[in-house]
């Protein structure tokens, strides 16, 4: 199965708009949101039914038995995090212990112990027509890349029959973006005519070519301002990046959001001009 990952350098630019109305034009049976911080691409889908959950364990965690430690304080002194206090008796802080295990190597009664932790929940909507697989990552977690990854793999098992994949990946250019990067076939960022935008652009642009996979770029909201769009042309002709289409601000969009839909469930111009993103994007990547 091919995939295609659409992302952008920063929260709001319309990626998961973008991504929902290329699942409905693709009428896709594999799609990810990698977005396990803030996941919300089943907002637009329309899940009806309840996904399957299982729980994803992240790094392990330690934990002391206060009937065994005799006080010795040298987990204390050896936790480079500060994640062990005092209070009484000796406990670990859960948000702050990354589970290296030096306060389990030296405990010299055993009374330090690592155990998984549950580092947030996996679900996969799924029937035989397609396979929606997302997370959502527990509060104060670390693991996200690592999340990111297991929902890929569970997309990518439950629909071994689907051609193309449509990942909604996370803004910025952390872990979570990286694991979402990795494997694909093509990136399709989503930028605004912004300051801000245009640098954070670049910003995911450098990324994704370390992986040395296909990009493209869009503009959303393009008319908000038409002489940063035509920097983001420019630029991407300049790096030989393709540029695949604009579309305009549409206050259609804003209604058809909040109403559970997609841009291309109503005649509007944004719906127009994400369906010519698609059709340059799919001339691309195939």
């Amino acid at each position: 199965m091919k995939q295609l990952l659409i992302l952008s350098g920063k929260g709001g630019t319309g990626k998961t708009t973008v991504a929902g109305a290329f699942i409905k034009l693709l009428n896709a049976r594999a799609y990810a949101d990698c977005d396990v911080d803030a996941p919300n691409l089943h907002l637009i889908m329309n899940e009806s039914e309840e996904p399957a959950k299982k729980d994803y364990f992240g790094l392990q965690k330690a934990e002391i038995d206060s009937d065994i430690c005799i006080g010795c304080d040298l987990c204390r002194q050896s936790c480079r995090f500060d994640a062990i206090t005092v209070n009484g008796s000796h406990q670990v802080d859960y948000y702050a212990c990354e589970g290296c295990g030096v306060c389990e190597l030296v405990c010299p009664v055993n009374a330090v112990t690592l155990k998984s932790a549950v580092a947030g929940e996996l679900m996969l909507y799924s029937n035989p027509d397609r396979a929606f697989s997302t997370a959502q990552l527990k509060m104060g977690s670390g693991t996200s890349g690592m999340l990111v990854t297991e929902v890929k793999k569970q997309m990518s098992s439950a629909a071994l029959n689907a051609d193309i994949g449509i990942i909604d990946g996370s803004p910025g250019i952390g872990c979570p973006v990286i694991a979402s990067i990795s494997g694909v076939d093509m990136v399709l960022i989503v930028s605004e005519p912004s300051i801000s935008g245009i640098s954070d652009m670049k910003r995911v642009i450098k990324t994704a070519e370390s992986f040395q996979t296909k990009i493209a770029v869009c503009i959303n909201k393009y008319d908000t301002n038409l002489e940063n769009s035509k920097k983001i042309e420019e630029f991407c002709s300049e790096k030989n990046i393709a540029f695949t289409g604009k579309i305009p601000f549409d206050p259609d969009a804003v209604k058809a959001i909040n109403r559970g839909l997609t841009v291309i469930d109503l005649d509007c111009p944004s719906g127009r001009g994400v369906r010519q993103v698609y059709k340059n994007t799919l001339g691309i990547f195939n």
